[in-house]
């Protein structure tokens, strides 16, 4: 059964650092494009970066660029969002995602709708 299992998350401060991880059993993520999503409370989920399984620049929701970074880590057949200068807006549960159509993530957007399979999430929560 395939798991993706999200850590990484807690209660943080505005500034603060956090780097969120994803591991994958029962697939390997080399042969997946992966996405990060968030949810804030009250609000619809939003795609805030992915990785394609193909070369090319990863995506980034316009509001984190420069601020978050996505990198995967084959031998340990995990993927990381290092997340810096958190904001309060930042605060939501992070889900990681798989999609085995790189159709799905490319270097200008991200379409949830052709991820196969979701993790459970973790929650993120930045205090100003």
């Amino acid at each position: 059964q395939v798991q993706l299992v999200e850590s990484g998350g807690g209660l943080m401060q505005a500034g603060d650092s956090v780097r969120l991880s994803c591991a994958a059993s029962e697939i390997t993520l080399a042969y997946y494009s992966i996405g990060w999503f968030r949810q804030a409370p009250g609000k619809e989920r939003e795609g805030v970066s992915c990785i394609s399984k193909r070369a090319g620049a990863p995506y980034y929701l316009e509001s984190v660029k420069g601020r978050f970074t996505i990198s995967r880590d084959n031998a340990k057949n995990t993927v990381y969002l290092q997340v810096d200068s958190l904001k309060p807006e930042d605060t939501g549960v992070y889900y990681c995602a798989v999609a085995q159509d790189s159709w799905y993530c490319s270097g200008d957007m991200i379409d949830e709708n052709g991820y196969d399979y979701w993790g459970q999430g973790t929650q993120v929560t930045v205090s100003s």
